[in-house]
């Protein structure tokens, strides 16, 4: 499908799955979460890149790589989520599938977090489906890059 891989993106304390809240983000660690991923990236025909920053300034970082080094970016930005300008103005460059992850349905949390700086520029947002929302962002970005494709075939 692409030689490129998926980045797949986790903001502050997403290291402590398994671990931080279990009643309300399970007890499925990070390294099973990219187990999940990984596998279904092959299903595929794509690779992973799996990465995890509690700084912010990394996450931008990743993102800005992502524009020439990846095919899709699943990105769960965490707390970043609702305040960092940064990120979405690093995600507004990127002309690649973004999918926006939460574990938990953050609607029916605090009020702070229904505000989203990075949905303005995802492809599609996945919020509440627990660590399957990662799997789900993975077939999204698939599912965006068959259409691309099957739109330029058509131009050939």
């Amino acid at each position: 499908m692409s030689e490129l891989p998926i980045f797949v993106l986790n903001g502050p304390n997403l290291n402590t799955l398994g671990t931080r809240k279990p009643e309300i983000y399970g007890h499925t660690t990070l390294a099973d979460v990219e187990a999940n991923v990984r596998v279904k990236a092959s299903e595929f025909g794509l690779d992973v890149v799996f990465e995890q920053s509690n700084y912010e300034g990394q996450i931008v970082e990743w993102i800005q790589r992502a524009r020439t080094e990846a095919c899709g970016i699943v990105i769960n930005p965490a707390a970043l989520t609702h305040y960092s300008i940064a990120v979405h103005d690093a995600l507004e460059m990127c002309e690649i599938p973004i999918v926006e992850v939460h574990i938990s349905n953050v609607h029916q949390r605090e009020s702070f977090r229904h505000v989203s700086f990075v949905s303005p520029q995802a492809t599609a947002v996945i919020a509440g489906a627990g660590v399957l929302g990662y799997e789900l962002g993975v077939q999204v970005v698939a599912n965006e890059l068959n259409k691309t494709s099957s739109k330029s075939e058509d131009l050939s």
